[in-house]
């Protein structure tokens, strides 16, 4: 059955919860899919298809900087989406996000190579990755009001993991679409053509996004905050000058979340293929397992995070994410053909497991730092400027520690990021009840 939400001079009908979670699962999946595979497509082929050869590492440092670039523009979508979200509604919005992104996505799987057109071809590269990084960055935010700004009392952060469970999801899809193409195609047909199928079969999951999205009403959050006084003129203003500390607190809370996913995916990836010598489809089918396990810490997470609270439960994940800084060395290091892959297994399952506990309350706890009026600029701008700080440059930074002193350095460089969003969450109200 149908609920009604009550507005101003109306009775809307409202989709059922079925169809609410789903359109907020749904859309963040198709997105994440399209943010990962062009993650994977970084460690694997980006830097031969789109930059010159030089000294050994320069072609995969380049294909790294061109995958910051995204995370750098996830601000700015965040802000520009959450200006129109929290101004004229969730729904339109979350569609134009969708649209852009997936428009970003299949044009790169269109790009002539470097070899075929020189400096025109990264360049074509960087800005379709600024529009993927602006669809991003409009996209989270949007999705996880959706989902809490629909949820029952005592409930958000159960209705707030369905938003997380498409990062999973997207990440399954595209390693299984990049470990299908690595079974059925030679090396040279894979990074001549084959490369470009999972960003052209973008295409068809847009539109099924399109069609659940299509059918949503508003929130009735955002629907009570109209009636209450006029949408803020400049939300990202408001959110900056007034709100300042929860911008702050947020984002660092976040960094840790980020930092230990890129590196134990697209870093782990490129450092498991290339150092370790793991051949393509193996590591790949690593990543797909491990990543299970992060679906099933957001679920859990969730679960817990209404009955514990926020706090407890971001704390716990963080202290095992300082003590995955000094497990990385001994586990991840174990090259290819010695007999002991199980070590490298187990600390990507362990990581992305810690990830997800994590990741899971972020769907609740970020819009809870905000009220209603600014919900969708601050929780989006907190969600990008933590990509920036722990995702954007992880695993550029992480390949030079490597190359310095080894896969120890990185895990150093995970367990300061730990550190720092421990101390963030300690600084936290907790927000189960307000």
């Amino acid at each position: 059955m149908l609920q009604t939400v009550e507005t101003p001079g109306a009775t809307h009908p409202a989709p059922s919860a079925g169809r609410i979670l789903a359109a907020s699962f749904v859309g963040t999946a198709i997105e994440f899919f399209d943010f990962y595979i062009y993650a994977t497509a970084t460690a694997l082929v980006i830097g031969p298809v789109f930059f010159p050869s030089g000294a050994p590492g320069v072609q995969q440092l380049s294909a790294f900087a061109t995958f910051a670039i995204a995370f750098i523009a996830r601000p700015v979508g965040a802000a520009l989406f959450g200006h129109f979200g929290d101004r004229v509604g969730r729904k339109a919005t979350l569609v134009a996000s969708l649209l852009i992104m997936g428009l970003s996505t299949v044009l790169i799987g269109c790009l002539p190579t470097y070899a075929a057109v020189g400096w025109w071809a990264p360049a074509a590269l960087c800005i379709l990755r600024c529009g993927q990084g602006i669809g991003f960055g409009g996209e989270w935010g949007g999705a996880a009001l959706l989902a809490v700004e629909n949820a029952p009392p005592g409930r958000r952060a159960w209705y707030g993991i369905f938003p997380q469970l498409g990062a999973p999801v997207g990440f399954i899809l595209a390693n299984l679409g990049f470990l299908a193409l690595s079974f059925g195609l030679s090396a040279e047909s894979f990074q001549s053509w084959g490369w470009r199928l999972p960003f052209l079969g973008s295409a068809a999951l847009v539109g099924v996004g399109l069609y659940v999205r299509l059918k949503l009403t508003e929130t009735p959050a955002f629907r009570a905050a109209l009636t209450q006084a006029r949408p803020e003129r400049v939300p990202f203003a408001t959110v900056v000058t007034r709100h300042g500390r929860a911008l702050l607190i947020g984002t660092c809370a976040m960094v840790a979340v980020y930092a230990v996913f890129y590196l134990s995916t697209v870093f782990a990836l490129g450092y498991g293929t290339g150092t370790l010598g793991y051949s393509r489809s193996t590591f790949l089918l690593f990543e797909c397992i491990a990543v299970c396990f992060m679906a099933l810490g957001i679920v859990v997470s969730g679960a817990a995070a209404d009955r514990l609270g926020r706090r407890p439960v971001l704390l716990s994940g963080m202290a095992v994410t300082f003590l995955l800084g000094f497990l990385m060395g001994p586990m991840l290091g174990h090259a290819a053909g010695t007999g002991t892959w199980p070590p490298v297994l187990g600390f990507l399952c362990l990581s992305l497991l810690t990830m997800g506990w994590v990741f899971g309350p972020m769907g609740a706890v970020l819009p809870e730092l905000f009220p209603t009026r600014v919900r969708y600029t601050g929780a989006s701008v907190t969600y990008n400027l933590a990509g920036i700080l722990g995702a954007s440059g992880a695993p550029y930074i992480a390949q030079e520690l490597a190359a310095y002193g080894g896969i120890g350095f990185v895990g150093l460089y995970l367990a300061g990021a730990a550190i720092l969003s421990f101390l963030a969450v300690l600084a936290m109200r907790e927000t189960a009840d307000i």
